[in-house]
């Protein structure tokens, strides 16, 4: 096996992001050189034979009730577990919440290296080294990174940065069930709750997105934001600033240190584009920007910049929105 993507499953199916992974496994190596790990509390058969016909070559499943959630000690002991086995040249995970655990304690564990959040993958010619081109310095400028002396080489890739692998009919990948052993259960963190986030806030598939601000100035303008975001069909999201407020929970961040997003069309409120900020959101397609401040950082990417007290703003744009109108 020359790559591996990992698989991601939420309610005993295998996540979008996965076939994305797909496409830029089969871009980096030849046919039957492609696998997926599923690390999973079980997904039905016909997921796994989904996963081959999007070009999965073989696909290596780990299955038991307390792999239900995510955590990285068990999942990463598998990853350990097919790596020795299937010995993979390149390991791909998805820049997701899920994959920016998983990966950064993987790489740790296994004593190789990793390119975070990268946007594009090659080969390079002679050595055949895997090249992991990323933003760097605020996204101003794009370094491409090699991992010469270990493996294997891995890396996590920006959600919606490439198309999912289509399935083909008469394509079957091979399928290889392995036993989680009980003794990668033990860990050093102890579960007290957990709280499923809600779908309607997940960012990451987000075809439009609405980002909140320091500018929203408290919490109870959020009503006229959440608004605006149902009349769009959008999910909301927010600064780092809105949610060390508590405002809105972390899992709304977008940025460096929360999620990467590329929306179709992306609306922020308030939002000044501070430099982590605009990381995570500067690939959108469409920018909307409202804001009071004219020199506001957020309006050197925006496609249209309203100039504005959102408290003005918003709810004109939802009483457009209510009667028809458009944006």
């Amino acid at each position: 096996m020359k790559v591996c993507v990992l698989a991601e499953v939420a309610h005993h199916r295998i996540l979008p992001v996965t076939y994305e992974l797909l496409t830029r496994a089969l871009a980096l190596a030849s046919p039957g050189e492609v696998g997926a790990l599923v690390v999973s509390g079980g997904v039905p058969e016909e997921e796994y034979e989904k996963l081959g016909a999007a070009g999965a070559d073989e696909i290596i499943a780990y299955e038991a009730p307390w792999l239900e959630r995510f955590r990285p000690e068990p999942y990463t002991a598998a990853l350990q577990a097919m790596v020795a086995e299937f010995k993979p040249e390149i390991v791909l995970g998805g820049a997701t919440s899920t994959g920016r655990t998983w990966l950064p304690y993987a790489a740790m564990k296994m004593h190789t290296g990793l390119t975070a959040d990268c946007t594009e993958l090659g080969i390079e010619d002679g050595s055949g080294l895997l090249l992991q081109t990323r933003p760097a310095i605020g996204g101003n400028i794009m370094a491409t990174i090699k991992t010469p002396h270990h493996r294997p080489q891995m890396a996590t890739i920006r959600p919606r940065s490439t198309r999912p692998a289509t399935p083909q009919a008469g394509r079957r990948g091979r399928l290889h069930r392995r036993e989680a052993l009980s003794a990668w259960q033990q860990s050093g963190m102890t579960e007290l709750s957990f709280t499923p986030i809600d779908e309607t806030q997940e960012l990451s598939s987000a075809e439009r997105v609405v980002v909140v601000g320091r500018g929203i100035k408290k919490p109870e303008n959020l009503g006229m934001v959440r608004e605006l975001a149902q009349l769009l069909g959008a999910a909301v999201g927010a600064t780092r600033e809105v949610v060390d407020r508590g405002w809105l929970p972390y899992s709304c961040q977008i940025g460096l240190s929360g999620r990467t997003i590329t929306p179709e069309l992306y609306v922020g409120v308030g939002v000044s584009g501070a430099i982590q900020h605009l990381a995570g959101m500067q690939t959108s397609k469409r920018i909307v920007a409202i804001n009071t401040d004219s020199e506001a950082q957020i309006f050197s990417l925006a496609d249209v910049g309203i100039v504005g007290d959102l408290l003005e703003v918003v709810p004109a744009l939802n009483a457009r929105l209510r009667t028809g109108g458009a944006l």
